[in-house]
């Protein structure tokens, strides 16, 4: 409680609307400040103890090391017994970071070391900002901090489209040259031009010549055996030795959205009386003949007005947006040599996952507090927020029917399977293709399933229209097994997505309940006056428990986190198969729970047990 209410600034004595948003910009700064301070981390301990200039002379042999272990337990008589000649023991690093910072560049200890000092520099500095920003004289109005059209430009312009082409310039300048066997550093990046014909291409026109002659596919990754010189390509595909996308596409990609972001900046009416006004847009929304209500009227003063709700959306998209990473990161590889990295991909995938589920569960909470303290019936009337409060029942019981629908048919699968297998008749199992989903891999291009639509059908317009540029690099990637990029799907893999499926809904299911219930229910009318969390069975209050909106956020949590179990667990059979070369293993056994208990948990489990063995290191010591 302790925790809650010191972080709950809005509620403090004597807190102004101005105060607290001040409050808030500063601690940004102190925010963005440990993560760089943590990234400065992790570059000094590789720097001081890792072995990353041993690993890029060869990234697939050599286990990167993330730091040594001082550790009382670790003594002698240990020393002698678990490691070759007296070398104390390593963590090795499974985070990814040494595949990312070969990518962009990094080739020696330096260079960790130099980089990690410069963003200890810009920690400092943001830690500056942030003391100087609750100076008086350095104090931002209310005014400032509501001036959404002006933020918006910034942050596209400034923030998203000028970082965009800065990425686009390291990758150009630092990064492709280094793939190609070139040094690029401090003391000759200005007079090392990235490609042979200069800036002439660019303006007179000729773009072009930046994607003409690239990297060969016998190209040898951080040599010039096999290199080109185009900088922006649209391949398609991996690298053939890496695995991982051709760096001069994620440039030219790069440079795409710094082109989008930075016009999108533009958009906005500030000073200028030019460009579109946000509060008419969302005026204007309204469904023809009204009979939808007044639409968007309202929610522009809503938000602008509504810390929680911009908190709330902007988690729902990072929430979305780090899920996303998750999956990309994997099917999608952008960092040499990670996809030949098992256990660092697994850790990866599974980081991001959780991550994603706790802002997506944060942005409920966040949008139940709305609710609770920022909204106005009166602005809203009739508007979406409105009447989406006056329906929820209907919303709230269609979600439980999907839940219940998804609950039932899911389990009532497995189970049906189970009994068969158990009884020895596996061949009355009930199995469903995925049909949708293999016609939308074939649409890909994913030749395995012989649908032959679009890009798996040879003479598809858009199959010849794409051949030109980027589509042979991408089939040959689609249709290659060594890679993750759509891996072939069965019965047991649709049965998993409708189990993940039902986890997502139920999760949803009660977070919705409780934001929507959370000003008010049928057997507690006033429940906005008690705030967001309140405790239960007070005088007159028999029987409410356990139905404030934090409640319901709580509940959600461990749905989430079960939700994301099974995700991950699939994820990672699904591979481990794959990576040992018999996926069949886990197309006959994913189809019955069983099968999962036997072949993916208890068959792998012998590691984990032997770690508490008599001979085993533990860290309960």
């Amino acid at each position: 409680y302790g925790i809650a209410t010191a972080h709950d600034l809005e509620a403090h004595d004597g807190m102004t609307e101005e105060n607290l948003y001040q409050k808030i910009f500063a601690s940004h700064f102190g925010h963005l400040a440990i993560i760089f301070l943590w990234t400065a981390g992790n570059l000094f301990h590789v720097a001081w103890q890792g072995n990353f200039e041993k690993w890029v002379q060869n990234p697939l042999k050599v286990r990167p090391i993330a730091h040594s272990i001082w550790d009382p337990h670790f003594g002698d008589s240990a020393l002698k017994a678990f490691s070759k000649g007296n070398t104390y023991p390593v963590n090795i690093a499974f985070s990814g970071v040494y595949q990312w910072w070969y990518t962009i560049g990094f080739r020696t200890n330096q260079e960790l070391f130099r980089s990690s000092i410069g963003l200890l520099i810009l920690a400092a500095t943001l830690l500056f900002a942030s003391w100087l920003h609750l100076q008086p004289k350095f104090r931002p109005s209310l005014s400032w901090f509501k001036n959404n059209e002006s933020r918006l430009n910034h942050h596209l312009s400034g923030l998203l489209g000028v970082s965009s082409l800065a990425w686009t310039g390291h990758l150009v300048h630092v990064a492709i040259p280094v793939s190609r066997g070139q040094h690029v550093g401090w003391d000759n990046f200005l007079t090392t031009p990235p490609h042979p014909a200069g800036l002439a291409p660019f303006f007179s026109g000729n773009w072009t010549v930046y994607a003409e002659n690239p990297d060969t596919i016998d190209h040898v990754y951080g040599t010039s055996e096999g290199a080109g010189t185009a900088i922006l390509t649209f391949l398609g595909g991996f690298h053939p030795q890496t695995q991982a996308l051709w760096l001069t596409d994620i440039a030219h990609h790069q440079l795409a959205i710094a082109v989008v972001f930075i016009i999108a900046g533009h958009m906005y009416r500030t000073n200028f009386g030019i460009g579109h006004s946000m509060k008419e847009i969302l005026d204007a929304h309204r469904p023809p003949g009204g009979r939808l209500g007044a639409g968007h009227v309202g929610l522009f003063e809503t938000i602008t007005n509504s810390l929680h709700m911009q908190l709330g959306l902007a988690l729902a998209s990072l929430g979305v947006a780090t899920s996303l990473t998750a999956q990309h990161m994997y099917a999608l590889t952008p960092y040499a040599f990670l996809s030949k990295d098992f256990t660092t991909e697994a850790a990866l995938y599974t980081h991001h996952q959780y991550i994603a589920g706790f802002l997506m569960v944060g942005a409920f909470a966040h949008g139940a507090i709305f609710f609770v303290r920022d909204y106005d019936p009166e602005l809203n009337k009739n508007n979406v927020l409105a009447r989406m409060l006056e329906h929820k029942e209907a919303i709230i019981s269609h979600l439980s029917w999907a839940s219940l629908f998804l609950g039932f048919h899911t389990l009532g699968l497995y189970i049906h399977n189970d009994t068969v297998v158990a009884f020895g008749q596996p061949e009355k199992q009930i199995l469903f293709e995925p049909l949708f989903a293999e016609y939308i891999q074939a649409a890909s291009g994913r030749a395995i399933y012989q649908f032959n639509v679009l890009l798996s059908s040879s003479t598809n317009p858009a199959t010849i229209a794409g051949n030109q540029v980027w589509l042979p690099g991408w089939l040959e990637a689609i249709n290659n097994n060594k890679n993750d990029l759509f891996l072939k799907i069965g019965p047991g893999d649709f049965l998993v997505h409708h189990a993940i499926a039902l986890g997502l809904h139920v999760t949803a299911l009660i977070l919705v309940k409780g934001a929507l219930d959370a000003r008010g229910s049928k057997l507690m009318p006033d429940k906005k006056d008690f705030g967001y969390s309140f405790p239960c069975d007070g005088p007159g209050r028999g029987g409410t428990c356990d139905i404030s909106a934090w409640d319901a956020f709580y509940l959600a949590m461990f749905w989430m986190l079960n939700t994301i179990s099974w995700t991950t667990f699939y994820w990672h059979w699904k591979h481990m198969t794959i990576w040992a070369g018999n996926p069949a293993l886990f197309d006959e056994s994913s189809n019955y729970i069983m099968g999962w208990l036997r072949d993916y948990l208890w068959l792998n489990s012998s590691p984990l047990i032997n770690g508490y063995n008599a001979f085993g290191m533990n860290n309960l010591s």
